[in-house]
């Protein structure tokens, strides 16, 4: 693999995002804190803009054959990156951003790049009746897109999952001898690099929507392509982390009678920020997490499915458990109670 391309990739990005930080104010790129914000300062945001135009970029120089060979790859990978940008200028509606994922669905699922079968149970393939596998393809785009998206929360925590879980498909690239999938998962991981350099803690700048979303749909495109060579369970567990923390919130705004997608502070990295106080623990116990969670979706990729995908809904129950916010106000309450009867 030639190297010079990701060492170009490393100092395009580097020296762009430094440029940013410098002019964010000028460019209306700035992250105003709020109530769900983990900062309570002013910080430069749109980092996403330079890190993924510098991928692109370096494809253009360096491998302009490749680029074209999968031209529906990056131009759906652009069309979610500019809702992002959009966003990170103007604040646009969630609606718009699913619009634009919806278009990056339809040329994914144009060239083949969509969700066919469930795997194999019982000696049975479940394949998906043809008039639902784009539907389900765009909820899974759309899905994990947002998830990564909801994942963004602390300084270094969606760059530093969203690399393991690029370096875990690198290795499965490099088995199978699969281009994009050693490509991409290494053109964006060394891009990551060269910003977690300014967004670990202390952040210096954010990714924004321009980068997280662009994150999310190169790790969802990465792995529907990789589903020729793993199953689909372990697929689940390479990418754990972020469809675990949604699931959970959602499960959790359900049993409270709230909307499923009514924002709040639930999160995975909310709930060990609280316990902890320390965001650079939290980011680290995440990493962690979804590093193995990544070595066992490798270790299963050609693992009875069944077996996987029970170990999988075993994981989510024991998280849905251990990540509940509400334990913490059961335990003051019940201590409350025991002191009022003495």
């Amino acid at each position: 693999m030639n190297i010079l391309p990701l060492i170009s990739i490393f100092i395009i990005s580097y020296t762009t995002i430094f440029v940013l930080i410098r002019y964010a104010d000028k460019f209306g790129l700035v992250d105003i804190p709020n109530e769900r914000s983990m900062h309570d300062k002013m910080i430069p945001r749109g980092a996403g803009i330079p890190f993924v135009l510098s991928v692109f970029f370096t494809l253009l120089l360096f491998d302009f054959d490749y680029f074209i060979t999968y031209y529906y790859v990056y131009l759906a990978i652009a069309i979610v990156f500019i809702s992002g940008i959009w966003d990170d200028y103007k604040n646009i509606s969630p609606k718009i951003k699913f619009i634009f994922i919806f278009f990056a669905s339809v040329l994914l699922y144009m060239n083949d790049i969509a969700i066919y079968s469930f795997g194999t149970y019982f000696g049975y393939e479940i394949i998906l009746p043809v008039w639902f596998v784009f539907p389900f393809t765009f909820f899974a785009i759309a899905g994990y897109t947002n998830a990564l998206n909801l994942m963004d929360g602390l300084d270094g925590l969606a760059a530093s999952i969203a690399i393991v879980i690029f370096i875990t498909f690198f290795a499965i690239g490099l088995e199978h001898k699969d281009e994009l999938l050693m490509t991409l998962s290494s053109f964006f991981t060394v891009s990551l690099l060269a910003f977690l350099l300014f967004n670990w803690n202390p952040a210096k700048i954010f990714m924004g929507d321009s980068g997280s979303l662009a994150l999310g749909m190169v790790i969802v495109i990465l792995s529907i392509h990789s589903l020729q060579y793993i199953t689909p369970a372990s697929v689940l567990f390479i990418i754990a982390l972020p469809i675990l923390d949604t699931f959970i919130v959602m499960t959790r705004r359900i049993q409270r009678g709230q909307s499923p997608f009514q924002a709040d502070k639930n999160h995975m990295h909310h709930f060990l920020f609280n316990m902890k106080g320390d965001v650079r623990y939290t980011v680290m116990i995440l990493v962690m997490m979804q590093m193995v969670f990544s070595l066992i979706g490798y270790q299963v990729s050609e693992a009875n499915n069944l077996i996987s995908l029970i170990l999988f809904l075993l994981l989510f129950y024991i998280y849905l458990n251990l990540f509940d916010q509400r334990l913490k106000r059961r335990k003051k309450a019940e201590k409350n109670k025991n002191k009022n009867k003495n």
